[in-house]
């Protein structure tokens, strides 16, 4: 492995031998309408609360993934995975009965590519053969942890962005070599630029995608224009604006290159989801579901994945706290 200031490149670069998505009934009803691996009906599908819903779509997500790898669930050597609620509850309920080691992550809306990246470095460097990154979302679970309970029926500000009920899943593996490499990956620094409206997350989490790109194109003497996709989660409309305003102003324009997950999960014509979709799920959604099928099939070749994270807690936001931003990169190449 080749590193630089947070940028890691991989001669032996693992590959993604499987993947799944699953989303709710909203989520499902979006532009990525037959995309996903399975569909949960209402909000629980069954179960008595929204956090069990969740472990079971986080549950539902893995083992489609692993499924699809042909593999069994022994054959996975460690999970990386998390979701946004306190103490990663959908994770940790939702993983237990897959007897696989575990090490659960937290990066709010960056811990899908927080998880492959930690599943990359563990499978690159051989310490083990295969790995598997789960990240999950809910929207009602995390409308009462976050912000208000959903009888409380508060208004949401225009900047706000609706939390995706979806999960993903991604098998890595070292020896298995599949059409998709995981090249390299930049972990994110820390960016805080003092918003403490947690309605407008978007702002809070543009900065940090800017420094990790900015970062990455500079360590790699890279431009946007030598890739495919960039893809950033969950900026939403506020937040892609901004980005795309200040990488104008870095010297590297983003025009005709990117894309958010926020904005591509949902259609903000006819869906009532304000500045987009967020959530850890709808990035990991995102991918899963769309953006690695095109990379296996030759449609994409080389993708930057920048899932973003607003590192918000009520608790400190109530004693006047900002929200702090992180951005994680994952740079995704597919097979001639």
């Amino acid at each position: 492995m080749n590193r630089s200031r947070g940028v890691i490149f991989f001669e032996n670069p693992p590959s993604i031998v499987g993947f799944a998505a699953v989303a709710g009934d909203m989520e499902a009803n979006g532009p990525l309408k037959g995309k996903f691996d399975k569909v949960f009906e209402g909000d629980m599908d069954g179960e008595k609360s929204f956090e069990k819903a969740e472990s079971k779509m986080q549950l539902c997500a893995a083992k489609k993934a692993i499924e699809k790898a042909n593999l069994k669930f022994d054959d996975i050597d460690i999970a990386f995975a998390g979701d946004l609620l306190n103490q990663c509850i959908g994770t940790n309920y939702g993983l237990r009965e897959l007897g696989i080691p575990f090490a659960g992550v937290y990066g709010a809306c960056s811990t899908m590519a927080e998880s492959i990246s930690l599943s990359s470095v563990f499978v690159a460097s051989g310490l083990i053969d295969r790995a598997i990154a789960v990240t999950s979302s809910h929207f009602c679970a995390s409308e009462r942890q976050f912000r208000f309970p959903l009888e409380y029926g508060g208004q949401r500000p225009l900047t706000a962005q609706w939390t995706a009920t979806a999960a993903g899943a991604v098998v890595l593996s070292g020896k298995v070599k599949g059409n998709i490499k995981v090249r390299a990956i930049c972990i994110g620094k820390i960016v805080d630029y003092q918003i403490k409206d947690m309605n407008n997350m978007g702002a809070a989490m543009a900065p940090a995608a800017v420094n990790t790109l900015v970062n990455f194109f500079k360590h790699t003497g890279t431009t946007p224009q030598d890739y495919d996709m960039i893809l950033t989660g969950d900026l939403g409309q506020v937040g892609s604006a901004i980005l795309s305003e200040i990488m104008d102003r870095e010297g590297y324009p983003l025009k005709g290159k990117h894309s958010d997950c926020g904005l591509l999960l949902f259609d903000r014509e006819r869906q009532d989801v304000h500045s987009g979709g967020s959530g850890c799920g709808c990035s990991a959604a995102v991918l899963c579901a769309d953006v690695l099928d095109r990379l296996n099939s030759g449609k994409l070749k080389k993708v930057l994945f920048i899932a973003t994270g607003a590192l918000m807690s009520p608790t400190a936001n109530q004693q006047g706290e900002s929200i702090p931003g992180v951005a994680h990169l994952v740079f995704l190449e597919g097979s001639e």
